[in-house]
């Protein structure tokens, strides 16, 4: 299976856009969405076009291919406009990969023997191993830090990938060596 994943909305139409352009231009099948969805919370910039209300109504179009965790500027009121489910966190088989979802804001809390962990929260991209644990980001779509790329994930049955919105791959990981650290 194809999977969109993305991170750090923040209500951004704009950026929302183009990642459902790349969900479309990539064949996903779901959406991973690994937290803060509408709000841009009180220490980030108002992002572009932030516009929730068009959003809301972009990922509800969508909403039985959506996968969500919480972030933490997520609010009662965003379940409430969203028809698809928002979990604190999520364990996920993703082609064969056991995988643990969260936002990232969490992390000291993550379960024992967890192997892989996709997460948002910092705006960084990044697909790397930390002591033996795969981390995957996919940095935000619509505020990012670091070297301020916008970018979202793609996942199939080979690799997991950061890209740009020109779609030029910026970190990558192999499925199969993932598959080795879990056994």
């Amino acid at each position: 299976m194809k999977y969109l994943v993305i991170s750090d909305i923040h209500g951004s139409f704009k950026y929302l856009s183009k990642a459902l352009e790349a969900f479309n231009y990539f064949n996903c099948e779901k959406i991973i969405c690994l937290g803060d969805i509408l709000y841009h919370g009180p220490r980030n910039d108002l992002p572009e076009e932030y516009q929730p209300k068009q959003c809301i109504a972009a990922l509800n179009s969508l909403s039985d291919k959506i996968i969500a965790v919480k972030g933490n500027c997520e609010a009662e009121v965003d379940q409430m406009v969203l028809n698809f489910k928002i979990e604190d966190s999520h364990f996920e088989n993703i082609n064969g990969l056991n995988v643990y979802l969260t936002h990232g804001h969490h992390l000291e809390e993550v379960p024992a023997n967890v192997k892989i962990i996709f997460h948002g929260h910092d705006h960084l991209h990044k697909a790397t191993f930390i002591d033996g644990i795969f981390y995957f980001d996919p940095g935000s779509i619509s505020i990012p830090k670091g070297d301020k790329i916008h970018s979202f994930g793609i996942i199939d049955d080979i690799k997991i990938q950061v890209l740009d919105f020109n779609y030029n791959i910026l970190d990558e990981a192999l499925i199969d060596d993932l598959k080795k650290i879990e056994n």
